[in-house]
C-alpha cells in the first residue's frame, strides 16, 4: 500500500476556538490565513518566491526527495490585542447589549479583500472576535513574514455614525454596532481593458440588530472605510452571511459569473451579487446588489469619464427545509453557465439551493440543470470514539472537474457529494460517465468512507508523539483544497481525547498545520490542461503565484519537470499564440494635455492612468506570468535544460520590456506641455531605450518623437551631460549601457533600479518576492514609519528629503508619479517586500 505524501505538518501552539467552512482561506495574493484563539496566521507557500527562502518553515514526516519534495512555508501572524476591545456597557446599559464573548475574548471569524485594493497591491483582513469587535489589518513592510498593520476599528465607526443618529436610541445605536459574521465580495469585473483601477468589492456584516451593513474601503478617508449602506432584513440576529460571485446582466452594469469574451469586446456590463443571510432559527434571506458604471465629465484628460454606483434590494425568495435549528455553514458555488448554488448545513444534513436557469446564464443543455432544494443527511465515518455526523461543518470545497463538493466536518470525517451542477446532489454516487480518481492506499472510487480512512491514516503518522487510538478525535477546525483539483489538502487540527473529561489549559494546546494529498488525480495531461486553463481564463486584480500556485507545486517535482520539457517550451514561448503577439498597448488612446496646468487633481488622474495601463491588461498579465513560469523551470531544471528555458525567458522579457516602455513613452508624450528640465534625464533614458537591438520598428519611432520634445528644451549637445551617471563610490561617469547593472571603470558594479533604470546606491529599496527585481521606494511610503496608510504621497509634503534619488530627478514629478504608480513588479507582476 502507497503511503500518502505528507508535504507539511507544522505545529501551531494555539487553541482553534472557532471552526468554520472559513477558518482557513486563501488570500489573492497566494497566502493561506487561518485564525486561533488569539492570533491569526498568515502562512505563504515557497514555490515562485525567490526571496529569503532561508527562512522558510519546513516540517513533515516525510524526508525531502525529487519526487516527493516537502513544501516550506513563509510565517507571520497578527496577534489579536484583548485589551482593546469594546466596553459596550459604556454606551448601553441594557441587557441586550451585553456580550458573553467579552469574558474570554478571542478571535471568531474573519474575511478576506480582493487583492490589488491597498497602497502596496495587498489585500486588507477583516477580523471579527468573541466581543464583536470588527477590525481591518494589512501587511506592512514585508507581507510574507513582516508585521501587519491595523488600519481602523470598524466598530469604533459604527458607535460613532450610530450613535450620532438622532433616529437610534443609545440602546438601538449599540446593537447596530454589534456585528456577529461578515463577509467580503469579489472584485466587480466591468470588461474594460484596461481595467480601470475601481474597488467595485464590498465588505458586508449582519448584526444583532438585524441589519445588513455595506461598507467599502476608501484609503482617503480617515478612518479609511466608508458605509455605503444599513439594509434592515429581519428583526432576529444575523448569525451568518455569504457573497456569491458577481453575474453580468446588462450593458455598464456588473453581476458575479462570467461571459463570453466575444461579448465583452463589444460592449460593457454591470453587474449583480446575491447574498445571503441567515438568522437563529435557521430562515434564510436573500440581498441583490447591483453596480453600475455610470457616465460622468472627465476631470482632466486622464480622468475616467464614469462613476461606480450601487444599489441594494431585498428579495422575496424563501428558502426553507422540514428543519429546524441555526446553521453550521452558508456558502455560495458559482458554476460558469448556470445558475448560483446557495450550500448551507445543519448538524447531520448538508442542503442545496438553485433558483431556476435564467436565459443570461442557461445553455442549450439548461433542461438538465436542477433547481429548488435538495437536502442531504450526512452519515457517520466511525474512525474514532467521538465521530458523529451531527459536527458542523469545518470544510467545503467545490472540485469542478468531478462536478463534486468535498465536505469536512469537526470530527475529522470527509464526504462527497457529486452532481452539483447537473444531475442534481447525491451522496456517494458519480454519475456512471464520470472518471473518479483513486484515494491513494485505497482500491475503490472517491467515497467518503475511504478519503476518511485515508485522512485519518495522515493524523496517526504526523501525531509522532502520540500513540493514536480510537480515543483520540482529530478535530479539524479548517480544511482548503491546496493545488485546487490534484488532490492535496490543507487543514489543521487538533489531538483531543473528550472522553477525559479533563480540562487542558490554553499553553498545553497544539494543533498541526498539515498538507497532504489524499487522492491521486495528478499526470502530466491534467497538468498541462490545468496551465493552459490558467493562461486562458485569469484575470487582472489576483497576483500571479495565486493563480500559479497549482501548477508550481507539482513542477517542483524534477521527474514531472524534466517530462514536460517540451511541452512547457511550446506552450510558454513567445511565439505560440498570435493574439499574445499582437501589440495590445497599440490602443492606448491618451488625450493631449492642453494647459501647462500640473495641480494635484491632473496628477493622480495622471498615475491612475500609467497603473490601469501598467497593470490593466489581461494580455500582459499572462505574459509575466508565463514569464514566472519560465523562470520557475530554469531554476528548478538540470543544466541540460536549463538553456531552453532561459532562452524562452529572454524573449518574454523582451515582450514584456517593450510593452511597459510603449506605455511610458505615450504617457510623457501626451504630457508634454507640462515638461521642465527636471524631467530630461528621465525622458532621455526611454529614448536610448526604444533604440536598443531589438526594440520594434515602431516603437523607435515613438521614441524619435518623445527626443524631439526633449530637443526643445535641452539643446543636443547637452543630452549626454543629463543622460550619464556618476559612480557612488568613485565618482567616475558611468554610461547608460544595460538597464540592469552598471559598472564604472574602477570596476565598482550596480543594480538598476527596475522602473527607473537609475543607480541603486540606497537602502530605500523594494524587492520582488519572486524575481527579485529591485526598485526605488515611492515617496508615500517614506511617511508609512509614522503610521500613514493613504499611499497619498502629499501624507509625506512635497519638501521632504529625497536624497536616496539621483541628484538629477529628485524634482521630476513623472518619476514620482511612476514610482507611486507601479505597486507591483513591472516584469513578473508579483508584490514587493522592504527589507528596512
Amino acid at each position: 500500500m502507497e503511503s500518502v505524501p505528507v508535504y507539511t505538518s507544522l505545529n501551531v501552539p494555539t487553541a482553534i476556538t472557532s471552526p468554520s467552512i472559513n477558518c482557513i482561506q486563501w488570500s489573492e495574493d497566494g497566502q493561506a490565513i487561518f485564525t486561533s484563539k488569539s492570533a491569526v496566521y498568515i502562512m505563504t507557500p515557497e514555490p515562485g518566491i525567490n526571496f529569503d527562502t532561508t527562512t522558510v518553515l519546513r516540517s513533515s514526516v516525510d524526508e525531502d526527495t525529487d519526487d516527493r519534495p516537502t513544501l516550506g512555508w513563509f510565517r507571520t501572524l497578527i496577534q489579536f490585542d484583548k485589551t482593546d476591545a469594546c466596553r459596550w456597557t459604556d454606551h448601553s446599559q441594557d441587557w441586550s447589549v451585553i456580550s458573553l464573548g467579552a469574558m474570554d475574548i478571542s478571535v471568531w471569524a474573519m474575511t478576506l479583500s480582493p487583492s490589488n485594493i491597498t497602497p502596496d497591491a495587498g489585500c486588507i483582513l477583516a477580523v471579527l472576535s468573541s466581543n464583536m469587535d470588527l477590525t481591518l489589518w494589512m501587511a506592512g513592510k514585508n507581507s510574507l513574514k513582516g508585521e501587519w498593520k491595523k488600519i481602523t476599528n470598524v466598530t469604533n465607526v459604527l458607535l460613532e455614525h450610530f450613535m450620532q443618529d438622532e433616529s437610534f436610541s443609545s440602546t438601538a445605536g449599540t446593537i447596530a454596532a454589534q456585528n456577529l459574521c461578515i463577509a467580503w465580495s469579489t472584485q466587480a469585473k466591468f470588461l474594460l481593458s484596461p481595467e480601470p483601477e475601481l474597488d467595485a468589492s464590498l465588505l458586508v456584516c449582519g448584526n444583532r440588530a438585524g441589519d445588513l451593513i455595506f461598507i467599502k474601503y476608501h484609503p482617503q478617508e480617515e478612518n479609511k472605510i466608508k458605509i455605503q449602506c444599513k439594509l434592515s432584513v429581519t428583526d432576529r440576529w444575523i448569525t451568518h452571511v455569504a457573497f456569491s460571485q458577481w453575474e453580468f446582466i446588462e450593458p455598464m452594469t456588473c453581476t458575479f459569473m462570467t461571459i463570453e469574451s466575444e461579448m465583452a469586446h463589444r460592449f460593457n456590463y454591470a453587474g449583480v451579487a446575491l447574498v445571503a443571510y441567515s438568522t437563529p432559527d435557521g430562515s434564510i434571506g436573500i440581498v441583490k446588489v447591483e453596480q453600475s458604471l455610470q457616465a460622468t465629465m472627465k476631470t482632466s484628460p486622464f480622468g475616467l469619464p464614469f462613476t461606480l454606483s450601487t444599489s441594494f434590494e431585498r428579495v422575496e425568495t424563501k428558502i426553507s427545509d422540514a428543519r429546524q435549528g441555526t446553521l453550521t455553514a452558508l456558502k455560495w458555488i458559482d458554476i460558469p453557465g448556470r445558475s448560483r448554488i446557495l450550500v448551507y448545513g445543519r448538524p447531520g444534513t448538508i442542503h442545496f439551493w438553485s433558483e431556476p436557469s435564467s436565459p443570461s446564464t442557461s445553455s442549450a443543455d439548461v433542461s438538465t440543470y436542477w433547481s429548488g432544494l435538495y437536502s442531504i443527511r450526512l452519515k457517520t465515518q466511525k474512525t474514532s470514539i467521538g465521530s458523529t455526523s451531527l459536527q458542523p461543518l469545518s470544510g467545503m470545497q467545490y472540485i469542478h472537474h468531478l462536478d463534486a463538493l468535498l465536505v469536512c466536518l469537526v470530527d475529522g470525517s470527509f464526504h462527497v457529494v457529486y452532481g452539483i451542477a447537473a444531475a442534481g446532489p447525491i451522496l456517494d454516487s458519480p454519475p456512471a460517465s464520470s472518471s473518479i480518481p483513486t484515494p491513494l492506499g485505497e482500491g475503490s472510487n472517491l467515497r467518503s468512507a475511504t478519503l476518511s480512512t485515508t485522512v485519518r491514516g495522515v493524523f496517526a503518522r504526523v501525531e509522532r508523539e502520540l500513540k493514536v487510538t480510537s480515543s483520540d478525535v482529530m478535530k479539524i477546525n479548517g480544511m482548503v483544497l491546496y493545488d485546487d483539483e490534484f488532490g492535496s489538502v490543507v487543514w489543521i487540527h487538533e489531538a483531543t481525547r473528550p472522553a477525559d473529561f479533563s480540562y487542558k489549559h490554553d499553553a498545553k494546546h497544539n494543533s498541526l498545520f498539515t498538507v497532504a494529498r489524499i487522492w491521486d488525480d495528478v499526470s502530466d495531461e491534467s497538468i498541462l490542461k490545468t496551465l493552459v486553463d490558467i493562461l486562458k481564463h485569469s484575470k487582472v486584480g489576483s497576483a500571479p503565484l495565486h493563480y500559479l500556485r497549482p501548477v508550481l507545486f507539482h513542477l517542483r517535482k524534477h521527474p514531472i519537470l524534466f517530462r514536460l520539457h517540451s511541452p512547457l517550451i511550446k506552450m510558454l514561448g513567445i511565439g505560440n499564440s498570435g493574439a499574445e503577439d499582437g501589440d495590445h498597448t497599440m490602443n492606448i488612446h491618451l488625450d493631449q494635455m492642453q494647459e501647462n496646468t500640473l495641480d494635484d487633481s491632473l496628477r493622480q488622474d495622471f498615475r491612475n492612468s500609467l497603473k490601469r495601463h501598467l497593470f490593466g491588461y489581461n494580455e500582459l498579465l499572462l505574459l509575466r506570468m508565463r514569464l514566472s513560469l519560465a523562470d520557475f523551470a530554469w531554476k528548478s531544471s538540470s543544466d541540460a535544460k536549463q538553456a531552453d528555458f532561459g532562452g524562452v525567458a529572454h524573449g518574454l522579457l523582451n515582450a514584456i520590456s517593450h510593452r511597459n516602455l510603449r506605455t511610458l513613452i505615450r504617457h510623457l508624450i501626451a504630457m508634454a506641455g507640462a515638461f521642465t528640465s527636471d524631467e530630461i534625464p528621465f525622458v532621455l533614458r526611454l529614448v536610448v531605450q526604444s533604440t536598443l537591438p531589438g526594440s520594434p520598428v515602431n516603437l523607435a519611432a515613438e521614441g524619435k518623437k518623445l527626443s524631439d520634445i526633449a530637443r526643445q528644451i535641452v539643446p543636443v549637445d547637452e543630452h549626454d551631460k543629463h543622460l550619464n551617471e556618476r559612480c557612488p563610490a568613485c565618482g567616475v561617469e558611468v554610461p547608460l549601457q544595460s538597464i540592469i547593472t552598471a559598472t564604472c571603470t574602477n570596476g565598482h558594479a550596480w543594480s538598476r533600479c527596475s522602473v527607473t533604470t537609475f543607480i541603486l546606491s540606497t537602502a530605500q529599496v523594494r524587492i520582488c518576492i519572486g524575481c527579485t527585481r529591485k526598485a526605488f521606494l515611492p515617496f508615500s511610503s517614506l511617511g508609512n514609519s509614522q503610521g500613514d496608510t493613504t499611499g497619498d504621497t502629499n501624507a509625506m509634503g512635497r519638501g521632504e528629503t529625497r536624497d536616496f534619488l539621483p541628484p538629477t530627478v529628485r524634482r521630476s514629478w513623472f518619476v514620482e508619479e511612476l514610482l507611486e504608480a507601479v505597486h507591483r513588479c513591472l516584469f513578473c507582476g508579483n508584490v514587493f517586500v522592504t527589507v528596512l
